[in-house]
């Protein structure tokens, strides 16, 4: 069963800590693949100026929306990024998914990416993991507590450390520490 909308009706910064160990499942037609997610970072409403919620207007009306909708878009022009909303209608967030420990279609994930199915890297990273999973800018706005694209609880017990730092690769709010990941785990991207 995939996690409630109510898990997402929480803070960016809680949610992205929750949902470490979580799965992300994606079916595509006959293909099922997922990965237990290692790592995320949160991102807050238009007060944090690297959220999407502060400078692309576009994205506001999602944002602003009900938590538990994907938020899928294109970085660089070529790699697709899938985000959570996170927050009450009203009070926008979001979390950026940034990398998964394969545990089920690996053959097809490897496939999709021109790796090894049992590389670390085989998910590892934001764009690794949509190619992998075969998210595209399709996903944006599906529900994530129903259809082909869910988050489930996690599969397992959740004995790990969780690390916090900096967030990856943008320019703006650079020194928040709103990046979260399990501590060890060799999924983590570098």
């Amino acid at each position: 069963m995939p996690l409630p909308r109510r898990f997402y009706a929480r803070p960016a910064r809680a949610v992205a800590r929750d949902l470490l160990g979580c799965v992300l499942v994606s079916r595509r037609g006959r293909t099922l693949a997922a990965g237990r997610i290692v790592e995320t970072e949160a991102y807050l409403g238009p007060e944090d100026r690297a959220s999407h919620a502060a400078f692309r207007p576009g994205s506001r009306d999602l944002f602003y929306g009900a938590g538990g909708v994907a938020y899928v878009y294109l970085n660089y022009g070529m790699h697709c990024c899938l985000n959570a909303i996170a927050g009450r209608r009203g009070r926008p967030g979001c979390v950026l998914i940034r990398a998964l420990e394969p545990v089920l279609g690996l053959r097809a994930m490897a496939r999709r990416r021109g790796v090894a199915s049992d590389s670390p890297r085989l998910a590892s990273g934001p764009g690794n993991l949509t190619r992998a999973l075969g998210i595209t800018l399709r996903d944006n706005r599906a529900d994530l507590t129903a259809g082909r694209l869910t988050i489930e609880p996690p599969d397992a017990p959740r004995d790990f450390r969780i690390a916090a730092g900096p967030r990856v690769g943008i320019t703006r709010a650079r020194t928040l520490r709103l990046r979260f990941w399990i501590a060890g785990n060799p999924h983590v991207s570098r």
